[in-house]
């Protein structure tokens, strides 16, 4: 993981509430998955779930972009940047897990930015760029360019940005309207808004997830392959249960 120094709709949550927090569970299944691991291979696997989130996150709200059932008993929020390699393997993942565990409306996947310029300065344009492509094309030009930048990114500062209003018009956007959106600016406040959620949160790097179940939220840090976040999602509906109630996330 990348530098260690450093809510829509009413979500669904379920009426029969968690005895023990779920930052606990999600620890507990990442130190099962470590100690199998290390007893496999008898190499130390340190699990990189951190269970000392300093602030919350706040809930999905309408301005998210979400791919799934908003009202999925599992969601996870990913605070992502554009141009990490980590999270370029993790958007695979959790496309994975999103086409496993979303047809069934057990979970959806929300994307928030959380660009690290110190090491990608061309994220932060990147991330205006797929706030453009939200504009113009609701939350499926979102997915879609953001699908396409993770796509065709070497990672690491290498997309060339001139590509930015290219990619708009490969996925049907108005390219006119794309590049007056983009030079406007007018999505910077609501990247370093999420970037400053992320930070107070505890994000040390990125991707930094977090997981809402039945109005608990607990972080996952770094890109966990796909083994392991089946196993999250899987403990976590397991405690789930059938029965859920609707409440009104806050703004």
């Amino acid at each position: 993981m990348e530098d260690n120094n450093i809510q829509k709709e009413a979500v669904v949550v379920n009426n029969k509430r968690y005895t023990i927090p779920i930052a606990i569970i999600i620890a507990g299944v990442f130190i099962a998955g470590a100690l199998y691991i290390n007893n496999q291979s008898n190499k130390a696997v340190k699990p990189t779930t951190n269970t000392e989130t300093k602030t919350g996150v706040p809930a999905v709200n309408a301005s998210d972009h979400i791919l799934g059932n908003p009202n999925a008993k599992v969601i996870v929020v990913e605070y992502s940047d554009f141009e990490c390699p980590f999270c370029k393997d993790f958007h695979n993942v959790m496309h994975t897990i999103i086409n496993e565990y979303g047809p069934s409306g057990d979970v959806a996947w929300v994307y928030r930015h959380f660009p690290i310029t110190q090491l990608h300065s061309k994220s932060v344009k990147e991330a205006e760029a797929s706030e453009c492509a939200a504009e113009l094309g609701g939350n499926k030009g979102f997915w879609s360019y953001e699908d396409k930048i993770f796509e065709i990114t070497p990672s690491n500062n290498g997309l060339n940005l001139n590509q930015l209003p290219i990619i708009a018009k490969e996925i049907g956007l108005d390219p006119i309207a794309f590049k007056s959106c983009l030079d406007s600016g007018k999505y910077k406040n609501k990247i370093q808004t999420q970037l400053k959620e992320a930070t107070a949160s505890g994000a040390r790097g990125t991707p930094h997830s977090v997981i809402f179940v039945n109005g608990q939220q607990a972080p996952i840090e770094g890109a966990q392959p796909i083994k392991a976040m089946r196993r999250v999602i899987e403990t976590l509906l397991n405690k789930s249960g059938k029965e859920s109630v609707p409440i009104v996330p806050t703004p």
